[in-house]
This record gives C-alpha cells, structure tokens and sequence, in this order.
C-alpha cells in the first residue's frame, strides 16, 4: 500500500501463448532511491493460480527506481515438461533452452504515494510490459 512518502508494486502475468494467467512464476523485487545508488534487494514472492503476485514487499521510503525480476525459464520448463511433446520453443531455441528469455527484468521510475501496477504479457519469444491500473 502506498503512503504519501512511499510508492506501492504490484504484478501479474498472463502467458499470451496459452491465453491464461501464468501462476507459480518466481518473483523479486529490489528498489534504490537515485539513479547513481546500488539496488537494495527486498525480497520476492511467486505468482498465484490467477497469475498475480499478492504480496510483493512494500518499497522503502524514498524509493525512486523499482526492479522486477521475473523467473520465466523455470516457469516455461515446467510447462514443457508437463505438456511433454515438441514444441516450436525448442525446435527454434539455442541450446534446447525451452525459452529464449530466461528472464525478464522490468525497471520503472516511481513517485511517492503513486501505486503502480505492471503486467507482464509472455510467450516463450517475446513479453510486453505497460503501466497498468
């Protein structure tokens, strides 16, 4: 939740490929108040069933930078493993990685007392991001 001296995070993934959320999705967080300070860690948390990061840690006061680093390798094995047959991930893949983004790192600049709500849109080829509401 943001304050008037702190902004507030929040996330979900929907995978494009399948048209769902993608759930179980590794995620963490990390924020630095100036452009020339070093990234402060502050944890991470896990996408749930519908696709949502519920409770990411609340940013420090004067955090002006956030970091979002998301786990798509892991997500996308999983689901390759689980489907168990050829897929044009790893047919088109280098290395038979079965994604070409093995991650996915999202950097925004925040003001005090804003939320900000950022989707992440994935395939196994490409992602898009937006400031979402």
């Amino acid at each position: 939740m943001s304050t008037s001296t702190t902004a507030s995070v929040s996330t979900h993934i929907l995978d494009t490929s399948v048209g769902r959320p993608a759930g179980d999705v590794a995620v963490r967080l990390a924020a630095r108040a100036g452009r020339e300070v070093d990234w402060q860690a502050l944890g991470g948390s896990a996408t749930d069933a519908d696709g949502r990061c519920k409770d990411l840690p609340a940013l420090p006061e004067g955090t002006t930078h956030v970091r979002l680093d998301f786990d798509t390798e892991t997500y996308f094995a999983k689901k390759q493993a689980a489907a168990q047959q050829d897929a044009p991930a790893l047919r088109d893949s280098e290395n038979g990685r079965p994604v070409f983004f093995p991650e996915v790192t999202i950097t925004f600049a925040v003001v005090p007392g804003e939320h900000y709500h950022v989707p992440l849109l994935l395939n196994p080829f490409g992602y898009s991001v937006y400031r979402g509401s």
